[in-house]
């Protein structure tokens, strides 16, 4: 549509569009990192991915190096910390390489030397469905078995605010540029019950985290800016250490552009892409 003439800007490329839009004279691309975030995520209702050895042995089996290179070209960054870039106290720590042996090492000590079985609830569409094959693959080098359950956005999310999940892939976008708001959403729980009013991406894996919650709080209300950034630091090292969260990239939303639109830039949220300034030019 966009070659055609049928749009002037289209949005969300994937890495093959953004590549051929990228080769053509009478058309430009506008990027811009985004305050999103993508993850798998393991409800800790299930006993066997409660099993620290077995959170931590989940993130030795993505290749990130793979996903990055091909699946999220150009649409996104490898980031293992919930936090995104440019944001107060963001961690930039990336311990987890793709690790087969050290996968498996873990999963002995967890007594799951055979490895286990596991479903993965996945929206159909890209790039989550790629991670997911991949992870899919790489996963069962080490005798972790993933049944992948394809559905729409509606199916999936629906079970996953259910707690009703194995593991889950999703995307989550600050909804304003402050460290609280993933904060919140990651390492706060403030009541773990089924009918809690607080259902935050903690809760929605039942991830029990009181300790963590408090520092949460404590982050938010702390007025000095340098001792926020520590606090908000020290919870992210500590969901990259412990949380059921295999943090995987963060978004960069891309948007192909017909050469006579002037003034089309992204922001970093959802609220910072400007139509006001935008004009076309004959």
């Amino acid at each position: 549509m966009l070659e055609a003439g049928d749009v002037d800007v289209a949005r969300n490329l994937e890495p093959g569009d953004l590549e051929a839009v990228s080769g053509k004279a009478d058309f430009t691309t506008v990027s811009a990192p985004k305050g999103t975030v993508y993850y798998i995520s393991l409800n800790q209702k299930n006993e066997t991915l409660a099993k620290p050895e077995v959170r931590e042995a989940l993130k030795y089996l993505v290749d990130y190096d793979a996903i990055g290179a091909t699946l999220i070209k150009g649409i996104g960054e490898i980031r293992q910390t919930y936090q995104a870039k440019g944001v107060l106290g963001a961690l930039d720590a990336s311990p987890y390489t793709f690790d087969v042996a050290k996968a498996k090492e873990l999963l002995e000590k967890a007594g799951l030397k055979d490895g286990f079985s596991v479903t993965f609830d996945v929206r159909n569409t890209q790039p989550v469905t790629g991670i997911a094959e991949s992870f899919q693959h790489t996963a069962g080098q080490a005798g972790v078995k993933v049944e992948i359950i394809p559905g729409d956005g509606k199916q999936t999310l629906t079970k996953y605010r259910a707690r009703n999940h194995d593991m889950y892939i999703g995307q989550w976008g600050m909804d304003y540029w402050d460290p609280n708001s993933n904060a919140e959403a990651f390492t706060s729980n403030p009541d773990n019950g089924d009918d809690a009013s607080v259902k935050t991406l903690a809760w929605r894996n039942a991830w029990d985290i009181p300790e963590l919650t408090e520092q949460a709080k404590a982050a938010l209300l702390e007025r000095d800016s340098d001792k926020r950034a520590e606090m908000y630091k020290k919870l992210q090292q500590e969901a990259l250490d412990t949380s059921p969260f295999v943090m995987i990239f963060q978004q960069i939303e891309v948007a192909g552009v017909r050469g006579k639109v002037k003034g089309y830039t992204l922001g970093p949220s959802f609220d910072s892409n400007p139509l006001a300034p935008v004009s076309k030019g004959e």
